[in-house]
């Protein structure tokens, strides 16, 4: 059985549920584990009000008991503390028709969305499309994060670039991810702070929104995971499909890929060794922990581009889905910008990505069945 999941609910309706099937049994598993990730989610310089209205909580309501996972489908609710201002608008029972959306908001899923659905009403395209849907997949993706955990694998990021602020490019050792978990703007690099948290207050006082990077590494993964046998098994297409999922995500990158674009063949592979003992490996990280559609057992690596918030302060022009008449666009709730905790849920979604190769790769309906057979397949690749 491979790691399945599903989210469901609307930014101002009761709540975000969510179900994920495929976790082992007997895996320690607590609420605390999947509130850390939630409160992470909503940390950033930038980010708007909301975010002190929800102070989201996880509510579980299966496949764990007495701390630990039952092999069954773990279920999970987080409650909108804001749905008590909404109970009449976002009502599942017949009632008078409220707070009615017409004036679709350029850079949403509002017009295409009404088009494609039938609605007249784009609230109810905006309440789903909205990245309050992002709440769940960061709480599932905690139970990924404790799986791979067990199996020795470590999932961060950080921020590389925030508007036209972006940090010195290097390769990060694991222990310096530390630091983002400090940093208002989730970066590594201290020097570049202070020009990102003044870029976002200029944002800020302009009406505007700021867009830019973030970078998710993966230490600790076995060699082999993905496949070059089929086009749709290659663990790139999973990452870069994971990625581009994300509201607002709009470019993936594994290594340095579009940067090598430029450069020749003898300044991006990286070099193979041997040493008795330790097996193969490479003093470089390129390719970002992926040839041929596989991990090579160094760290993974991928970047996402996200595109400035599409809800400004100062509206742009649109048109009245009913009238036809202009007008400017409707003005929801935002951030001024959302890379900070896009970090978050960039590393969340890699985590689905990575627990699902791990259970095809390696199978087992305990997490002690699994855990063994990951160790003897390390064993054997040190062996090879």
């Amino acid at each position: 059985m491979g790691w399945r999941w599903l989210t469901a609910g609307e930014s101002h309706g009761p709540g975000l549920l969510g179900i994920v099937e495929g976790v082992p049994a007997r895996m320690p598993l607590t609420r605390d584990n999947i509130d850390r990730d939630l409160t992470r989610r909503q940390k950033g310089y930038g980010r708007g009000k909301r975010m002190v209205i929800e102070q989201d909580r996880v509510e579980i309501y299966g496949g764990i008991r007495h701390g630990y996972t039952l092999g069954s489908p773990v279920a999970f609710l987080v409650g909108n503390r804001d749905f008590s201002h909404w109970t009449e608008a976002m009502s599942a029972d017949p009632a008078p028709t409220a707070r009615v959306v017409t004036r679709p908001r350029p850079g949403h899923a509002d017009l295409v969305g009404g088009l494609k659905y039938g609605h007249r009403d784009l609230r109810d395209v905006l309440e789903r499309a909205s990245a309050r849907e992002t709440t769940m997949r960061v709480a599932l993706g905690a139970v990924a994060r404790t799986f791979l955990a067990a199996l020795d694998v470590r999932v961060v990021g950080h921020v590389i670039r925030i508007g036209e602020v972006t940090v010195p490019e290097r390769d990060y050792i694991e222990e310096e991810f530390r630091r983002a978990e400090d940093s208002p703007v989730r970066v590594i690099d201290e020097a570049s702070e202070p020009a990102m948290l003044e870029a976002i207050d200029r944002a800020r006082d302009a009406g505007d929104t700021l867009g830019g990077q973030v970078e998710v590494c993966a230490f600790g993964l076995p060699a082999g995971l993905g496949s070059y046998a089929q086009w749709d098994r290659r663990l790139e297409a999973d990452l870069a499909s994971a990625m581009l999922s994300i509201q607002a995500i709009k470019g993936v990158e594994v290594g340095a890929g579009f940067r090598h674009s430029a450069q020749p063949g003898s300044a991006v592979h990286d070099e193979i060794f041997w040493e008795e003992g330790r097996g193969f490996y490479r003093e470089s990280n390129y390719a970002g922990g992926l040839e041929g559609g596989m991990t090579t057992g160094m760290p993974l690596v991928v970047r996402a581009a996200m595109k400035p918030l599409s809800t400004l302060m100062k509206p742009l022009r649109s048109v009245d889905i009913d009238s036809k008449e202009a007008y400017l666009a409707q003005v929801e709730r935002s951030d001024v910008t959302a890379v900070p905790p896009a970090v978050v849920v960039a590393e969340a979604m890699m985590m689905h990505v990575l627990a699902a190769a791990m259970l095809e790769k390696f199978g087992g309906d305990s997490l002690e069945e699994i855990c063994e057979r990951v160790e003897r397949w390390r064993e054997t690749t040190r062996r090879f």
